[in-house]
This record gives C-alpha cells, sequence and structure tokens, in this order.
C-alpha cells in the first residue's frame, strides 16, 4: 500500500524529518488543541494565526515550520501508517500535496468559504489553495542600473550572453534537490517557457549558483554577492523589499507563474473540525485581509500597492499553477530523474 508515496519519498534527499522551526500560540490551558505543519515561514504565518485566535480564547495553535522535502516525507509517512501528527499541512511545494491527496491521504472538507475558490484552486475537496504569490526575480538597485535590470527571462539571457558577463558567479536560485518548491516552480518553467533551455545552459556555462532557502538568497542580493536573483518566491522577496531599499523585485514580463500553497487536512487527522474552522478563517474575507498584510496574497498591478515591477498587462502575465492531477507529472519518477540529471549537469555540485 502507498508504493508510489514511498518510491517517490526514497528519490527525495535525506531528511531529517524534524521541523525547523516550532512555536506556540493561544493558553496552556485552552480546551482546543491543533498542529499546523506548513513550509511558511513562522515570521510571515504567525500574525495570521494571532489574528484567528483574537476571538478564540479557547484555542491552542502549534506550528511547525518545514523544509518541503522534509515535510513531505513525513507526511507521506503518517499517510502510508494511518496515522497523523498534524490537523492541517500547508505546502509550497504543490506537487507534493497533489500526489498524496491522488494516494488518499486528505480528508473531505466542503462549506460556503472552500466554495469561494476557483475550480483550479481546489481538488477532490480536499485540497485547497490559499495564497496568491508570483515567483519574481529579485536584484540590488545599488549594483544595477536601469538599463541592466532584467524585466524577462529573455533580459536574464542577454545579461550572461558575453563571455565577459560581469553576471557570470553572481545569479541565483533555487535548489531543486534541496526545496520541493524550487523543483516545482523550475519543472513549471520547463513546461512553459522556450527559454528554459537556454536558460539552463547560460547558468551552467557562467557559472550561476543554486541554493536552498528564499532567505538565505534574498540576504545574498541584498549584500551584493549575487546581483539578481530568479524564481524566488514573492512573499518572501516583498516582505524584505518594503524596509530594504537595496532590493527591487520583478514579476518577468514573458510570463509569472503564480502559486497558491496547498492545505490538507489528514485524513487520520486527530482533531478535524480545528482544522476546518481554521481553514474556512484562511478562505474568510477576515482571513484573506490578514494574509494579504503578510504579502501571502499578491496582486500583480499598480492598484495593488505592492511595490512590484510589472512589464506589461497583468492578464497576458499571470500563469497559475493549478491544483490538478497534470501536477502528478512532477512526481515521476522516472521524469523527475532524468530532469534532476538535467539540472545537475547545469549546476554541478
Amino acid at each position: 500500500m502507498r508504493r508510489f508515496l514511498a518510491l517517490i519519498a526514497a528519490l527525495l534527499p535525506a531528511a531529517a524529518e524534524a521541523s525547523e522551526v516550532t512555536a506556540t500560540f493561544g493558553p496552556d490551558n485552552a480546551t482546543r488543541t491543533a498542529t499546523i505543519r506548513s513550509t511558511t515561514d513562522l515570521a510571515a504565518f504567525g500574525p495570521v494565526i494571532e489574528a484567528f485566535l483574537t476571538t478564540r480564547p479557547d484555542t491552542r495553535i502549534i506550528y511547525e515550520q518545514w523544509g518541503s522535502n522534509d515535510l513531505y516525507r513525513v507526511t507521506a509517512k503518517d499517510c502510508a501508517e494511518g496515522d497523523a501528527a498534524a490537523d492541517l499541512v500547508i505546502s509550497s511545494a504543490v506537487h507534493h500535496m497533489v500526489a498524496l491527496v491522488n494516494e488518499g491521504c486528505g480528508a473531505n472538507h466542503s462549506s460556503a468559504a472552500t466554495a469561494t475558490l476557483a475550480s483550479q484552486m481546489k481538488w477532490r475537496d480536499q485540497l485547497w489553495g490559499i495564497t496568491r504569490e508570483p515567483a519574481v526575480m529579485v536584484y540590488n538597485r545599488d549594483l544595477l542600473a536601469p538599463h541592466e535590470v532584467p524585466r524577462s527571462r529573455f533580459d536574464l539571457l542577454d545579461l550572461l550572453r558575453p563571455s565577459d558577463s560581469r553576471f557570470a558567479g553572481r545569479i541565483a536560485t533555487y535548489d531543486i534537490e534541496d526545496s520541493g518548491l524550487g523543483f516545482l516552480l523550475a519543472f513549471s518553467d520547463s513546461l512553459e517557457a522556450t527559454t528554459f533551455g537556454g536558460l539552463m545552459e547560460a547558468f551552467g556555462r557562467t557559472g550561476a549558483i543554486a541554493t536552498c532557502c528564499s532567505a538565505e538568497i534574498i540576504d545574498a542580493v541584498a549584500s551584493g554577492e549575487y546581483l539578481v536573483a530568479y524564481n524566488v518566491l514573492g512573499s518572501y522577496a516583498l516582505q524584505r523589499a518594503r524596509g530594504d531599499d537595496r532590493l527591487g523585485v520583478v514579476a518577468p514580463g514573458d510570463y509569472t507563474l503564480i502559486l497558491a500553497r496547498a492545505a490538507m487536512i489528514p485524513a487520520a487527522a486527530p482533531s478535524n473540525g480545528m482544522a476546518h474552522v481554521f481553514l474556512d478563517y484562511l478562505l474568510s474575507p477576515d482571513g484573506r485581509a490578514e494574509l494579504e498584510a503578510q504579502d501571502l496574497i499578491v496582486r500583480l498591478g499598480e492598484e495593488s500597492g505592492a511595490p512590484v515591477e510589472v512589464s506589461g498587462t497583468v492578464e497576458a502575465l499571470e500563469r497559475p499553477i493549478g491544483l490538478h492531477p497534470p501536477l502528478l507529472v512532477a512526481m515521476d519518477a522516472d521524469k523527475r530523474e532524468i530532469f534532476t540529471q538535467r539540472w545537475r549537469d547545469a549546476f554541478p555540485h
């Protein structure tokens, strides 16, 4: 049983199966407790939990922040064993979540709140997209002249084309072997972009850097170690850019991937009722407002108030990553291995 989950989990890098950060919200003597496991940074999601609890003084939430590959492993293991330590699982690596639901790991939930979601942002009444985050390019404003700022993938290729490019070794992106989100974005690019092969060749030729984490990449752009970061999740980039004038954020003008973090209630969740209530809050107007305040819902365009530089019309720009079965292609063992080998050729360790 669950052979597919076991096979894919075995292909991912070895995991310690432990959360990176754990925090508790609400009183110790609460009558109801729920555990949330998520890839979302505590600094971004903590205020959303606190807002939820303002009208629920009897509730306690334990929040565990996980890396995406580790979260997939532990959730798949729980599912295979018919157990669940979490009441709600939320991940940016949404292909992992589609695979888990496909294997029967999710519980059903249907409500007026879930009915508000577009069809591509929910699946089987077991998986729901709760955020709206663009994949962006981040650059150092102090070190790039206006004409050097890449506004599209074509611009990025042009910057890397000269043999003496000053961008050599100073472009960074997620390492797809360390980051489930990084794999998802790169795989989505390979399906969407005619530039993907050219970018892989250019990254490999110029010594681009593949590394693990949003914070690490953005910090290095701010310090000037990297000049540009490619395919960074916009929520984290915007939070930093709002308080750091060195950072510019660009929605690529050829197309911009839009990610919705996926939430699932495990089939064996110990207290489903609390998970249902919290999920409905995230999808309610109040919950959406809190998510937007933390840049977990980002609307492109001048009226949005978000400091994202956009070229072209938003309607033509956005490419939402839907929560649906085609994402299972990204979980196919053979296709994953071929794609990963292609990546290793461009980014040798």
